[in-house]
């Protein structure tokens, strides 16, 4: 991956909350906006969190047909949907979920020594683009790439705790698998032969970002994560079994995606809107905090290799009869979208024809 342009760093949040757990930096404060500020608790939110769609890899796998077909309405409808029986061991699951606690206790000065630089985005910390007045996300992060294989770079991989490098190997890798089966399934779902994304991406790419989310004693005043659609692919996420965080935004309101047990969350990036020529949409996600539980999530980034243009399959357009997006070069879309902080839906606005 190109390095990211030059980034500045917000406080590290885990230490603010350990030193002063009343403490809010006015930086992180939120205006809630009126559709932000709607509720996240009424009975329509609370009836659409239980039809989020729940897919079978198991199932996709084999080409069955009636799972394709409720792939595509997954994605067409929602962007969003879990995966179970997806092949990845629960012990990896656990192993990963239990070294990177213990990361996170670790004292701050032992995770600086993987922080990351100013002209990078791998390492500890939390980066953001520098601009005036910006809210900050409360949160912290781990973020390295791991594939292809010659694009990590060891020396942001944590040394402590003792297994944590192999529990990010062996879960990466079923990610990877993971990945590439969907892949495959949505290549199916989008009337193409079943190599055709992989083909496309040359060499897909998978970036691993871990989000610490500490308690907020005012959880209605800060975000963990703020408005965005994920700029990629697709992306694969792991939630903690029993704090919910992750919200989607459906139908003008927010949705809390609760977690199934040992399930994989998959979402629609913008390079999948692209070649989709819109017929499937990113979607676009926030992460909240509570007042009595920090949270951890586990996001696998998939994308395409920087050089690869991204425009929508020819037989889609002629399907639908008009083209919505431009070709862009990822590496390029990528970039642009590193400049400032993701908001929404904006970025996928650049990618539009007539925008």
């Amino acid at each position: 991956m190109s390095s990211t342009p030059d980034i500045a760093f917000a406080p590290n949040v885990q230490e603010i909350v350990r030193s002063d757990p009343s403490q809010i930096p006015e930086n992180f404060l939120i205006i809630r906006n009126e559709e932000e500020g709607k509720s996240n608790n009424t009975a329509d939110t609370c009836h659409l969190s239980s039809e989020i769609p729940i897919v079978d890899l198991s199932l996709l796998s084999r080409g069955h047909k009636e799972e394709l077909n409720k792939l595509d309405q997954a994605c067409k409808e929602w962007g969003f949907f879990q995966v179970v029986n997806h092949g990845v061991a629960t012990e990896v699951l656990q192993e990963m979920k239990d070294a990177t606690a213990k990361f996170f206790e670790l004292p701050l000065e032992e995770k600086n020594k993987i922080r990351m630089p100013s002209d990078d985005f791998q390492g500890y910390g939390q980066a953001y683009a520098a601009s005036q007045g910006q809210t900050l996300d409360w949160s912290d992060a781990l973020f390295l790439s791991v594939y292809p294989s010659h694009h990590r770079k060891l020396k942001f991989w944590p040394t402590s705790p003792e297994g944590f490098k192999d529990a990010i190997e062996a879960y990466s890798s079923g990610v990877k698998r993971v990945g590439d089966e969907l892949l495959r399934s949505l290549s199916c779902t989008l009337g193409m032969e079943k190599d055709a994304l992989l083909k496309l991406h040359q060499e897909v790419v998978q970036v691993l970002r871990v989000n610490y989310y500490p308690t907020c004693h005012m959880p209605d005043k800060v975000l963990g994560l703020s408005p965005h659609s994920d700029t990629g692919t697709i992306t694969i996420l792991m939630q903690e079994d029993n704090v919910t965080g992750l919200q989607i935004r459906k139908e003008g309101e927010w949705v809390p995606v609760k977690p199934i047990p040992n399930a994989l969350v998959v979402n629609v990036g913008d390079v999948i809107e692209i070649l989709s020529n819109g017929k499937y949409k990113s979607i676009e996600h926030r992460a909240v905090t509570t007042e009595t539980k920090a949270r951890i999530s586990y996001a696998s980034f998939l994308l395409p290799h920087l050089d690869v243009e991204v425009e929508p399959f020819d037989h889609i357009v002629e399907a639908l009869g008009t083209r919505r997006y431009k070709k862009v070069k990822y590496g390029d879309y990528l970039g642009n979208s590193l400049k400032g902080k993701l908001k929404g839906k904006a970025h996928i606005e650049t990618a539009k024809i007539g925008s």
